[in-house]
């Protein structure tokens, strides 16, 4: 479990206990029901910050998904002054049950690190990528540009980024998690080999988005 999930889970454990303790010394229904609350807030708390280890797959000039969730847009994008010309956008949906710890798509050095204010719209809807607070990082590798966003949702409202620019990034690394339901858009050049597609099922640092060409 990651950091963010211990400043929370331990003070609901430890009045989940105390209200045990209480409710020992001065027996009363009220004080099971508060600790049965206060228990079960710890362990969805625990359960949503997990942080399972993963397997980078092997391969040359591979793009992988930075979170868990359900692919809702694969989009063609005109011209995106990042990657410097027209591009591939790949939208993951990350639900309140999936892992939530973000992830670096590709190998190389953080060019871009840019915090964008705004909505808190539902993530799932293709407006959240232009028009939600997000964190975008632009990493440039040995084959070309790609972007990552952090974009907040209806419930989510705090984004964790623990990578600058010029940072050196593996691909695979852990960089930042967003709270509670949230959305990950990979901007790859266009010609990139999309290996996904709308509905699949996506796991940050293990499936393959694309291949750089």
């Amino acid at each position: 479990m990651v950091r963010d999930g211990w400043v929370m889970v331990i003070p609901l454990a430890a009045l989940a206990v105390g209200c045990l303790v209480v409710g020992y010394l001065a027996p009363g229904l009220i004080w099971n029901v508060l600790a049965a609350v206060f228990g079960a807030l710890a362990l969805f708390i625990g359960f949503f910050f997990r942080d399972p280890a993963r397997r980078v797959p092997p391969g040359e000039d591979l793009v992988i998904s930075g979170g868990d969730g359900k692919v809702v847009t694969v989009e063609e994008i005109g011209n995106d002054p990042f990657i410097g010309g027209p591009a591939t956008q790949i939208s993951v949906f990350l639900s309140i049950v999936n892992v939530h710890v973000n992830r670096i798509p590709i190998s190389g050095v953080v060019k871009l690190r840019e915090r964008i204010e705004g909505e808190f719209k539902l993530a799932f809807k293709d407006e959240a990528s232009g028009d939600n607070a997000q964190m975008v990082l632009g990493i440039e590798g040995d084959r070309g540009r790609v972007l990552i966003k952090q974009i907040v949702g209806f419930v989510a409202r705090r984004i964790v980024c623990n990578v600058h620019e010029g940072d050196e990034v593996r691909i695979g690394d852990r960089f930042g998690l967003i709270r509670f339901g949230s959305r990950i858009d990979v901007v790859v050049p266009a010609g990139t080999e999309i290996r996904v597609k709308n509905g699949d099922r996506v796991r940050g640092g293990e499936t393959i988005l694309g291949v750089l060409k």
